[in-house]
C-alpha cells in the first residue's frame, strides 16, 4: 500500500527529504529537461507566484520503505483564472506498471475540483507518426494520450499550442490537453476566453524566457471561438475517446524550445484506493473514560469527548487512528521523574472508588516531602480540587500517548493532527499537578517535535493560563510558548500568566503572555491572537502545537467571554493561516450542549487556513 499526500514546505525533515527525491527523480525520468525546470522545487512551493502559478506537490509513499518515492505530482494553479496545469506527473521505473500513476492522477483531479478549477490542462506529446518518428517513443505517447481520454481528457482541436516558436525549432511540438473534471466543459469543449487566459498565461509565465510577444499574442488569437472543441473520432488504435471512469496515470511534455523529456507509459493497474484531500488525523484516548470523578460540580467529565467526538464524525474532515504505546521516558523528558514516580504508585495505591485529595501544603518547608505518599499530593499539587484516584495515571498516560501519536504523524508528513484526550494538560508542570491535569500532553508532543525538526511553537487558547508548558519551557530558546487566557487576577491558576513573565536564561524573550479582560468578545479576542500569531510567525518555528480550549465559548461555566461557532471558526482559519504543521490538543471547554458544535466549527476554520 501507499498513501498520497501534499507536501506544503520544506520546512520538516520528512518534507525536506520528499522533495530532494522528487528531484532526483526529475533527473532519473526526465534527463533532458532544462535544471530550471527540475531545481528548487522548495522555492516554488514557498513563494506561490515564483513560477506564475501557486504550486501543489503531492508524493506518494510507500509507509514500508520510507525511503523510496514511488511518484510524484506537481499541479500549478490560478485561483483568478480558475484553472490548474498539471507540471509533472512521474513514477519511478519500479512502480511505473503498479498504479501509482493512476492514484496521482486520480489525486489531481480531485485537488484541481477542491480548488474550484474548471478546467486542468496539460501537455502531451503528439501521437502523430510524422511528427514521432520513433516507434517507441510514438507508441508511449499513443498510450498516454489513450490513457487520458478515458476521464474525457483530450487534446484540443485547435493546434495553434504546437506552433514552432521559429522556423528553426525541429519539434517535436506538444499537444494541449484539457480536462473539464467532469463539469460541463467536458463534453462541449471550454470556452475560446478561458483557453486563451490560460494559454497567455502558460506562455508568458512559464516560458517567458523562449515565447516572445508576438508569438504568444498569435497563439492566444487562434483560440477565439467558443466552445473551443476536443479533436474529433476515435482516440489512437480505436479505443473511443469517452469519459469512462478507469484508474489513472500519466506524464507529460514541455513546450517548443525547452527540452521535450520521455515520461513513464500509462499504469494500467488499478490504483490501490481512492484518497480525498488530506483529513486531519484525529487521535482519540480510548481510555479516557475511566478517569471518571463522579463528586458534584467535576465539571471534567467523560461526556466532553463524546460530544466532540461525535460531531466531529459528522463533519468529514477527519481520518481515525489508534494511539500507539510510549515509553515514559518520553513523560520524563518533560516532567520530573521523581513527580512521575510518585503519581504513578499513587494512583495504584489507591483503593477503588476513592480519591485522594491535597489538603498539606508546604509552603515553609519544600525541601522535607512527607514519607505517606497521600499527605505528599500537596507536595505536588497547585490545588485542591484535583483528585488522585486508581486511574487518573493510566488516562493520562494514554492521554499523552494520543499526543505524541499526533505529533509523530506530523513529522511523518502530516498537515494536521487532532489529540482528543482528557485529561486535560496545560495545567501540569514538571514536578506539579493541577486544574484537572496530572500530565503536560502538549509539553511532551512539543518536545518530540523540537528533538525531531528544530524550533516549535506551542500557542494555548484556553481560557485559563497555561502554566505548564511556560514552566517546562521557561529557559528554552527552541520551544516558544505563548498563551492567551483570562487576566490572572480573576482565573485560575492566579498566581502566572502575567505579561512581564517572558522566560528566564537563554529563554528569555520566548514566553509570550497575553492575559485578556473579563469581557472578550470575538473581534476583542481576535486583535490578541493577531499579536500572538504574529509572535509565533516571528519564530519561525518547523511546527506548531496548539492547546485547543473551548472554555472560551460563550456560556462556559469555567469561562467568561463570549465566543460563538463564528469566532471558533475564524480563529481556526487564522491559526491555519500560518502554515505551520499543527497538533492540536484538546484541554478546556466544558459546556456539553455546545461543545461539539463548537469543536466543529473550529476545525473547519483550521482545515480552511491550512488549505486541507
Amino acid at each position: 500500500m501507499f498513501r498520497i499526500r501534499r507536501v506544503h514546505d520544506d520546512v520538516l525533515p520528512v518534507n525536506r527529504a520528499a522533495i530532494e527525491r522528487v528531484e532526483a527523480l526529475l533527473r532519473e525520468r526526465f534527463p533532458a529537461a532544462a535544471p530550471r525546470d527540475t531545481a528548487g522545487l522548495a522555492d516554488k512551493l514557498k513563494d506561490p507566484w515564483k513560477v506564475g502559478f501557486r504550486a501543489l506537490l503531492l508524493v506518494a509513499e510507500r509507509g514500508a520503505a520510507p525511503g523510496k518515492l514511488p511518484g510524484f505530482a506537481l499541479l500549478l494553479h490560478d485561483p483568478r483564472l480558475k484553472a490548474c496545469w498539471l507540471e509533472w506527473i512521474a513514477a519511478d521505473k519500479g512502480h511505473s506498471s503498479r498504479g501509482v500513476g493512476a492514484a496521482l492522477y486520480e489525486r489531481v483531479r480531485e485537488e484541481a475540483r477542491a480548488l474550484g478549477a474548471r478546467g486542468l490542462f496539460l501537455e502531451c506529446l503528439p501521437d502523430d507518426p510524422a511528427q514521432t518518428p520513433d516507434p517507441a517513443i510514438l507508441a508511449e505517447n499513443v498510450a498516454r494520450l489513450r490513457f487520458y481520454a478515458r476521464y474525457g481528457a483530450r487534446p484540443l482541436a485547435n493546434q495553434a499550442y504546437q506552433r514552432p516558436v521559429s522556423p528553426d525549432d525541429a519539434g517535436p511540438f506538444p499537444l494541449l490537453v484539457h480536462d473539464g473534471l467532469d463539469g460541463p466543459d467536458a463534453e462541449r469543449g471550454p470556452p475560446g476566453p478561458f483557453v486563451q487566459a490560460v494559454v497567455r498565461a502558460v506562455l508568458e509565465r512559464k516560458y517567458g524566457h523562449l515565447c516572445p510577444p508576438a508569438y504568444v499574442d498569435a497563439v492566444v488569437a487562434a483560440y477565439a471561438a467558443s466552445p473551443q472543441p476536443h479533436r474529433p473520432g476515435a482516440a489512437p488504435n480505436g479505443a473511443r475517446t469517452t469519459s469512462e471512469r478507469l484508474p489513472q496515470a500519466g506524464g507529460g511534455a514541455r513546450r517548443p524550445g525547452a527540452t521535450s523529456g520521455r515520461v513513464p507509459a500509462a499504469a494500467r493497474a488499478p490504483a490501490e484506493r481512492r484518497q480525498p484531500r488530506e483529513p486531519i488525523l484525529l487521535v482519540v484516548n480510548d481510555l479516557h473514560d475511566i478517569h471518571h470523578v463522579r463528586e458534584r460540580g467535576y465539571v471534567e467529565a467523560p461526556v466532553r469527548i463524546d460530544r466532540i467526538q461525535g460531531e466531529l464524525e459528522r463533519s468529514g474532515l477527519f481520518e481515525r487512528k489508534e494511539p500507539r504505546e510510549w515509553p515514559d521516558k518520553h513523560i520524563t523528558a518533560v516532567h520530573d521523574p521523581g513527580y512521575v514516580g510518585w503519581l504513578k504508585r499513587t494512583c495504584a495505591q489507591t483503593p477503588e472508588g476513592e480519591s485522594v485529595y491535597p489538603y498539606v501544603f508546604p509552603i515553609r518547608n519544600q525541601t522535607r516531602p512527607p514519607d505517606d505518599l497521600a499527605t505528599r499530593a500537596g507536595y505536588y499539587c497547585i490545588d485542591t480540587f484535583t483528585p488522585v484516584h486508581r486511574n487518573a495515571w493510566p488516562a493520562a498516560r494514554r492521554a499523552t500517548a494520543c499526543a505524541l501519536t499526533a505529533a509523530q504523524a506530523v513529522l511523518d508528513g502530516r498537515r494536521a493532527a487532532y489529540a482528543l484526550v482528557r485529561p486535560p494538560g496545560h495545567h501540569a508542570e514538571r514536578r506539579a499537578f493541577g486544574g484537572f491535569c496530572y500530565l503536560n500532553h502538549a509539553a511532551a508532543a512539543a518536545e518530540l517535535l523540537a528533538r525531531a525538526g528544530g524550533r516549535v511553537a506551542v500557542l494555548d487558547v484556553d481560557y485559563h493560563h497555561g502554566n505548564g508548558q511556560q514552566e517546562i519551557f521557561w529557559a528554552r530558546p527552541d520551544v516558544l510558548t505563548v498563551s492567551l487566557h483570562g487576566h490572572p487576577r480573576l482565573a485560575y491558576p492566579y498566581f502566572s500568566g502575567f505579561e512581564d513573565e517572558t522566560g528566564g536564561g537563554e529563554g528569555a524573550g520566548f514566553n509570550l503572555n497575553l492575559p485578556l479582560p473579563e469581557k472578550q468578545d470575538g473581534p476583542q479576542y481576535r486583535r490578541a491572537l493577531a499579536r500572538a500569531l504574529e509572535r509565533v510567525a516571528a519564530h519561525r518555528p518547523a511546527a506548531l502545537v496548539v492547546c485547543l480550549g473551548l472554555d472560551t465559548a460563550k456560556g462556559d461555566p469555567t469561562g467568561s467571554w463570549t465566543l460563538g461557532p463564528d469566532d471558533l471558526e475564524e480563529n481556526g482559519r487564522r491559526i491555519g493561516a500560518l502554515g505551520l504543521p499543527t497538533v492540536v490538543v484538546q484541554e478546556g471547554g466544558y459546556r456539553t450542549r455546545t461543545l461539539g458544535r463548537n469543536a466543529r466549527a473550529f476545525f473547519q476554520g483550521l482545515a480552511g487556513g491550512l488549505d486541507l
